[in-house]
């Protein structure tokens, strides 16, 4: 699967699930099908959804001997309806991997990450009509100040928001070179002697911003997690693998309020992180948080 996704902390993954031969599962993030895979290893019957076509048609490619296996492309927003449709009203484990897969970071046409020179887009969903590009080049400065505050948690958040806008007004912003120069610019002008490490971190928080809001990821995530909750079995497990503050906050407070309601009980009392071994050979992994919760 490593040419398209190395899947993150998958060993901790399978043995939290307690995947059992014949029972259903529910890989929402599918990417490069790594989950999805050992649970059909284990006998389990899987629903593999994506809102990336491309990790659809891949997948396709790469399973289409499998038996036991459904796909769908679809936002998990809607892990309800899809699951209801194809026969999957109760399952005995849910699994989310909020990142980008390795085929999305490297593919150039698709704009997420700030080390390559593409158009900027940022769509996992290529229907969507708005793109990243259209966000830099519409909103207001006070809006862009929200975004790369709020969604990026920067702190340089307004001159990069007031250098965007006087940099529009000259020409458009297209690529993701152009925004990338863009932040490098800030940091000549309030004469900062941030690291080189430090302004790759701060594209790093713009470029996420941009993404979390193009696709509304943060709203998704908070209206997909009741809803998988609710299709489960009882001592069915979901999991979540977050990758950046915004996101396992989400996963943490709704994990407290399902216990709280007494629907189950919170199983990883701390995040599982990667070992030293697993962030050496896939230095995405490093950021990643693990949490997992069991119906009553």
């Amino acid at each position: 699967m490593n040419n398209f996704h190395t899947p993150v902390l998958l060993k901790e993954v399978i043995d939290l699930l307690q995947v059992k031969n014949g029972e259903k599962y529910i890989d929402t993030t599918l990417g490069g099908g790594g989950h999805t895979f050992e649970i059909l290893e284990r006998g389990g019957i899987v629903l593999g959804i994506d809102l990336d076509q491309d990790a659809i048609d891949f997948a396709q490619n790469k399973f289409q001997l499998r038996k036991h296996l459904t796909l769908v492309q679809g936002n998990f927003k809607d892990i309800d309806k899809i699951a209801h449709l194809k026969g999957f009203d109760k399952v005995s484990g849910i699994i989310f991997d909020l990142g980008l897969s390795s085929h999305q970071l490297e593919d150039q046409t698709r704009g997420f990450s700030f080390q390559k020179d593409s158009p900027l887009d940022m769509r996992m969903d290529k229907n969507l009509e708005i793109k990243a590009e259209n966000l830099v080049n519409i909103l207001t400065k006070g809006e862009l100040y929200e975004l790369f505050s709020k969604l990026g948690e920067e702190y340089r958040a307004r001159p990069i928001a007031e250098h965007i806008v006087r940099s529009r007004r000259v020409k458009p912003i297209r690529t993701t070179n152009d925004l990338s120069e863009i932040v490098q610019e800030v940091y000549k002008i309030r004469k900062n002697r941030t690291s080189a490490f430090e302004k790759q971190l701060v594209n790093k928080r713009v470029f996420q911003a941009l993404r979390i809001a193009v696709n509304d990821e943060l709203n998704n995530l908070r209206d997909a997690l009741p809803k998988a909750l609710s299709l489960l079995s009882k001592k069915g497990r979901l999991g979540v693998i977050s990758f950046h503050s915004l996101e396992d906050r989400i996963v943490k407070k709704t994990f407290l309020e399902f216990e709280k309601s007494n629907m189950g009980s919170i199983i990883t009392k701390k995040p599982i992180i990667p070992g030293f071994e697993e962030i050496k050979s896939n230095r995405r992994s490093k950021s990643a948080k693990l949490r997992f919760f069991e119906k009553k």
